[in-house]
């Protein structure tokens, strides 16, 4: 099993956290609380600049979850079939090699799913295999190049790719004061990033040429019960709001280390063994929280930090857009071990033993 491409695709809309955070006091001029908080916060979250959906002007006219997911379908569309054409391109394969497809979102809703969609727009088999996948957040992306990779040690002549898109900005909550979504407004992006994830057999056909990204080696999802509460989203006629508990760098300082050191041992690996790390950057706490936790060396999530300043959190697309860094500037030396890692909403995590 082999990640064969990553790639991404952002809004052409990018602003600096500066003018994200003077429109967002322009939407609570009148709440004080808010705007007495505000700046500590986004400096806090240490983003530089993010891309949006839409142009900034545009969100005014925005009032009704029915007028923010509409805007929603539109863009997913757009920026979903930007990412998935370029990591097939990348690839050298075509939509109708495709076998099966892995769609995650946690920020918009749509029946049929976007996916659905993308088999018309871009001529993708009639038999493909669609798997939409909602609810799992931040941990979203990692997980489903795991479901991914699962599918194709059953099948290993398929092709399965899997297609992340998070539009965070079409989630704004205009008449919620809460200190969780003033964070959230200055810590979430929005972007698109797909993955191609090829079985054994077609792997060994991919043109030579290319340079493949790692070999899914193993694969561990785990559940920490009784957090459902941690993180996630309280959705109504308002649309998506926010749940973030100060409990999550908690949960990644103290119970990401052991469930990670026995699936690294189930492999005849320790932490020490691991030379690569995609991490999702989830904010500076759980960043920091994964380096104590794992003790990592400084600059073993600097990618995942470079992430977090250049494009703010994107959910569940984060974690391939670091991977789709570390295939273009970071390359792991061949034949060392990695780990790729993401938690989110359940509470959970993912793990992936990459082998590059």
């Amino acid at each position: 099993m082999m990640i064969a491409s990553v790639a991404s695709a952002l809004p052409e809309n990018v602003y600096p956290q500066a003018v994200l955070s003077e429109y967002l006091k322009g939407v609570w001029s009148d709440r004080p609380e808010i705007l007495r908080r505000m700046d500590t916060l986004h400096e806090n979250v240490q983003v530089e600049q993010r891309h949006i959906a839409l142009p900034l002007e545009r969100y005014a006219g925005l009032r009704t979850f029915s007028d923010f997911n509409a805007a929603w379908i539109e863009q997913a569309l757009l920026l979903g079939e930007r990412a998935l054409d370029e990591a097939l391109r990348r690839a050298g394969l075509a939509p109708r090699d495709v076998d099966a497809i892995y769609f995650s979102t946690v920020t918009g809703l749509a029946s049929p799913s976007i996916d659905a969609r993308l088999v018309n727009r871009m001529g993708l088999r009639a038999d493909v295999k669609r798997n939409p996948l909602f609810g799992l957040g931040c941990v979203a992306g990692a997980a489903a190049v795991s479901r991914a990779a699962d599918y194709v040690r059953a099948f290993p002549s398929h092709v399965a790719v899997v297609l992340t898109i998070e539009l965070c900005s079409l989630t704004l909550q205009r008449e919620d004061p809460s200190i969780a979504n003033v964070i959230s407004s200055g810590l979430f992006g929005d972007g698109a990033c797909a993955a191609v994830v090829v079985g054994a057999e077609r792997g060994r056909a991919l043109d030579p040429r290319a340079e493949p990204g790692p070999r899914v080696r193993a694969t561990r999802s785990v559940f920490y019960p009784d957090t459902e509460d941690v993180m996630g989203w309280s959705i109504g006629t308002h649309g998506f709001r926010i749940v973030l508990s100060a409990q999550v760098p908690e949960v990644a300082r103290e119970r990401v280390r052991p469930d990670l050191d026995r699936f690294l041992g189930e492999h005849g690996l320790t932490r020490s063994d691991v030379r690569s790390w995609v991490c999702h950057p989830g904010g500076p706490k759980v960043l920091q929280a994964l380096e104590q936790g794992l003790e990592l060396a400084p600059d073993a999530l600097a990618l995942s930090w470079d992430s977090l300043r250049r494009a703010g959190n994107l959910s569940s697309a984060s974690v391939l857009l670091i991977l789709e860094q570390t295939l273009e500037r970071a390359r792991p030396s061949a034949g060392s071990p990695g780990v790729m890692l993401a938690m989110g909403p359940g509470f959970c995590s993912e793990f992936l033993l990459l082998g590059w």
